[in-house]
């Protein structure tokens, strides 16, 4: 079994897309790192030899992936939080922050429906 950045790669899926099982690493930027490895996309994660699959690990350790990348972002959203921005607070509130509607749909971000009290007359 492959191991590159410390994440098991899935042996029977093609390069490409068992490079993307690595946090910060999509087709794009598997794509790249299999043109400069010199590596088909197509050939089997499995049936890559020792070489290859250093000359991956080389290319791989040149991107921030993988739990540096998860801290990088954790900070970032907490520096928004701490400057006490826009963004931040919706951060801090969990709802939408790009701007997207809430009164209705939103609901990944705001998880499920809160019950509303009934009223009796």
């Amino acid at each position: 079994m492959a191991r590159i950045a410390g994440i098991n790669i899935p042996p029977h899926k093609h390069a490409e897309i068992g490079l993307t099982a690595i946090f910060g690493i999509g087709r794009t930027r598997a794509r790249k790192i299999c043109e400069a490895s010199g590596i088909e996309y197509s050939k089997k994660v499995k049936d890559l030899t020792d070489a290859e699959l250093e000359r991956i690990r080389e290319h791989v350790n040149v991107f921030t992936v993988e739990g540096d990348l998860r801290r990088e972002v954790q900070l970032s959203i907490k520096r928004l939080i701490d400057l006490g921005t826009y963004r931040g607070m919706r951060h801090k509130r969990g709802l939408p922050v790009r701007g997207q509607r809430t009164r209705t749909n939103a609901r990944t971000r705001k998880g499920p429906r809160r019950a509303a009290a009934s009223l009796k007359k």
